[in-house]
């Protein structure tokens, strides 16, 4: 046989197996499909039905405890699984934009965590991610054993760093558009510019709603960290970060107390000479008495560490100022209710960050 004809036959082996590869990975993606739509079973659908039929026809007759056995669909029926339900928790459209990713197939929360769990953030706009699972269930978080078909980017339009920028809504689209890509999905999401305009717009009334009061402690001689923080737990401060909190009652932060240097209370062991109390108030809830609170609390710590309490000009405070200021952010609570920014709720979180 010659090196012609051996090449020949092959060549020929060759095509085959291309032909019969090609046709299983075919059919492999075929069944895929079908799996996503139609659940496979672990029970014939058919045998299942006769079953049902069955049950439903059992003739009556007396139970173990003597009691007809009729009562017992009814207590099956009741013992069955709740539906599955959403998440409450969605995409917030007043101060948000989303990108969303359609998946041709539907991919599994544990093949998109590791892609998604570092990327919180774009520039200085946080990003939150949501997801529509494949029975078509709103998700606000991904869950490894979950199986979704679309997934959305949430990108929040403003905060205290401005609007979003036409380099953080790039950055967004690029991260979602390499998502897609990955899992073979394609993305929508609106108009740049518009996307871009709401943002100025909403940076615009968030800017003409912020407001911080502040007073500052002067503890003349620097005192022991360690002391002036065992003095503001006692007065009822409790921690958060670097700072301590002054709570609600239903745990929210009224105002914080932090150190002059911006040092957190445990760093070293360098003495503090100046605290400062802070109001922020679109992060705060609504309070009557929101201003004079915080003055009442600095009073007593003032007293406690034998320090002077100011304004935050390094005045002292005038007569009566505490009535005047809350006058004042009482009106400042109402338009924040107005714009749909309510003192202290998740929006206003959100955007006053």
């Amino acid at each position: 046989m010659s090196e012609l004809q051996i090449g020949l036959i092959a060549l020929g082996v060759l095509l085959i197996l291309l032909v019969l590869g090609f046709n299983w990975w075919q059919d492999r993606r075929v069944r895929r499909r079908m799996q996503a739509h139609f659940p496979a079973s672990e029970q014939d659908p058919l045998l299942g039905a006769g079953e049902a039929a069955r049950a439903a026809r059992r003739e009556p007759g007396m139970g173990h405890d003597g009691q007809p056995d009729a009562a017992v669909p009814a207590q099956a029926a009741q013992a069955s699984p709740a539906p599955e339900s959403d998440d409450p928790e969605e995409p917030d459209p007043a101060v948000e934009v989303v990108l969303e990713i359609h998946f041709a197939e539907p991919q599994t929360g544990a093949e998109l965590l590791p892609y998604i769990q570092s990327l919180r953030q774009v520039g200085k706009k946080p990003l939150r991610f949501f997801a529509t699972t494949d029975r078509g269930r709103h998700r606000s978080r991904i869950r490894a054993e979950e199986s979704y078909s679309t997934l959305q980017l949430a990108i929040l339009l403003a905060n205290r760093s401005g609007p979003l920028t036409a380099i953080e809504w790039s950055q967004a689209w690029a991260r979602a558009q390499d998502l897609a890509d990955r899992f073979e999905g394609s993305l929508e999401g609106p108009d740049q510019q518009q996307v871009l305009e709401q943002a100025v717009s909403l940076d615009g009334v968030c800017a003409a709603l912020d407001a911080q009061v502040g007073l500052t402690l002067l503890l003349g001689s620097a005192q022991p960290a360690a002391e002036v923080l065992s003095v503001a737990r006692e007065q009822g401060f409790a921690a958060e970060g670097a700072r301590l909190a002054w709570l609600a009652d239903g745990g929210e932060v009224r105002f914080t107390l932090a150190r002059g240097d911006g040092a957190a209370f445990d760093a070293g062991m360098g003495g503090i000479e100046r605290l400062s109390l802070l109001l922020d108030v679109p992060c705060s809830p609504p309070d009557e008495r929101a201003f004079g609170r915080m003055v009442d609390v600095g009073r007593h710590l003032a007293q406690r560490l034998r320090a002077e309490l100011v304004d935050d000009q390094g005045r002292p405070l005038a007569q009566g100022a505490e009535q005047v200021i809350d006058g004042q952010l009482q009106t400042l609570f109402e338009r924040l209710d107005q714009a749909g920014l309510s003192a202290g709720g998740e929006r206003a979180l959100r955007v006053f960050s």
